[in-house]
């Protein structure tokens, strides 16, 4: 079928809440490119939304997924279990840092559900209710993650009241008027107006905000919460479900901090497109809740289990963390350029590969240019450039590519992004 028919049934059949707007459908991927039902190429600089950090199709992943599909497709893990849950369990509990000695892992299918079950453990550890979350933070669409989720539209507008005892503090972003010193008083205020920290469960925080705006959650901020977690006995949980994984130069993103979380959430690019996700956290908390409490049907399948091994090996021998922070080098020295060249182009940034840039009408004024976010994101897709905004207030373009993009690639994608900027705004010295 061509787009125009797959079009047709999408406008019949699929709910347009879920629908997304555009009208090409993927046919086939291979590493940063993405072929269409037309067979019309384009550069995938979006990456499944940070998916993808090891590319469309990773021969090994994918070698490893048909080996276990010869073998086992399901049978429940808590009926029966397998060898490649138990496998993960051991690899990821070795290679994310918690606060603890030992660290236990259970394994589900979206960063939605590790949050919803990190929430749960932490209230079973703790024997209190109360989260704390943080402003622009994004924790998933299910009624608690939704209830954490700090960005109304198009999220929660339509969907009610949420989960209570869910409390929002200030998340530091100094371009838009947030200092540190502000978000955590704002924080230690929480204490006294709505939830008091001896019944706080958790602080649950993206290192990075993901769907926020790619803001950096500075290492003196996170330790400055360890500190607040350990004086009150609260449990720190650090969501990395988009940046985690390579995405930032270090497996995981609080990493860059030292900071060690009592539970970790991480999803997405953990098996490359397979559905899995997972909790990791110490293991006297984890083991906090009683028998048969935590778990899923499909929770851990087997062939995500296979394609989430498969990639922690090539995070190794492909020395992937090395190549992300080379690629966020690389963008930044680009952004940079834009920055100086367009007054559109201002607060640029990156760690490691996650990186972004927000189009404002004005430097001066820092006011937020969502329409242009958005007429960049369709003129290059018009060019063959899948490209993403974010951001609370809708003007920042973030960029989630492959790490293993190739070079030619992404200069051929970052070329697009000149040539859409000047056909918008005008060459850089009228811009």
């Amino acid at each position: 079928m061509n787009n125009a028919q797959l079009n047709e049934l999408k406008q019949r059949y699929v709910a347009n809440g879920c629908a997304s707007p555009a009208t090409q459908f993927a046919e086939r991927g291979e590493n940063a490119e993405i072929w269409d039902a037309d067979g019309n190429r384009l550069i995938d600089f979006a990456g499944g939304i940070g998916v993808l950090n090891i590319g469309h199709r990773h021969p090994r992943v994918v070698e490893a997924v048909k080996a276990q599909l010869d073998k086992l497709m399901h049978t429940c893990a808590v009926v029966m279990p397998y060898a490649p849950y138990v496998q993960l369990a051991e690899k990821l509990a070795t290679l994310t840092p918690v606060n603890g000695d030992a660290a236990k892992v259970m394994l589900v299918n979206s960063g939605a559900e590790a949050l919803e079950n990190a929430v749960k453990i932490a209230r079973a550890a703790t024997g209190r209710s109360g989260v704390i979350c943080f402003d622009g933070g994004y924790h998933g669409r299910t009624f608690m993650t939704l209830a954490m989720t700090g960005k109304v539209v198009p999220y929660k507008n339509d969907f009610g009241p949420m989960p209570g005892e869910v409390f929002r503090a200030p998340f530091p972003v100094p371009y838009h008027g947030i200092t540190e010193e502000q978000a955590l008083r704002g924080l230690k205020m929480l204490f006294k107006t709505d939830i008091p920290a001896h019944r706080t469960a958790a602080i649950v925080i993206e290192p990075v905000l993901g769907e926020g705006g790619f803001y950096v959650a500075p290492p003196s901020f996170l330790k400055a919460l360890r500190a607040i977690c350990d004086e009150h006995g609260i449990m720190l949980i650090i969501d990395e479900v988009q940046s985690g994984f390579g995405r930032t130069g270090k497996l995981f993103a609080c990493e860059h901090s030292g900071v060690k979380p009592d539970l970790l959430t991480t999803a997405k690019s953990l098996a490359d497109g397979m559905p899995i996700s997972a909790v990791v956290g110490r293991a006297d908390v984890m083991d906090s809740s009683g028998p048969n409490s935590l778990g899923g049907t499909y929770s851990g399948n087997p062939l995500s289990c296979a394609a989430a091994l498969a990639v922690i090996e090539v995070m190794e021998e492909e020395n992937i963390l090395a190549r992300s922070h080379a690629l966020g080098e690389t963008l930044a020295k680009r952004f940079n350029a834009w920055q100086q060249a367009y007054e559109c182009v201002d607060n640029v940034r990156h760690l490691g590969a996650m990186a972004a840039f927000e189009l404002v009408t004005d430097k001066g004024s820092r006011t937020p240019d969502a329409d242009l976010a958005a007429a960049l994101c369709k003129k290059a897709r018009e060019k063959g450039l899948i490209l993403l905004s974010c951001g609370m207030y809708g003007n920042t373009i973030r960029f989630l590519m492959p790490v293993t993009i190739e070079d030619e690639v992404l200069e051929e994608g970052l070329g697009i992004i000149e040539a859409s900027l000047k056909e918008l705004v005008g060459s850089p010295a009228t811009a």
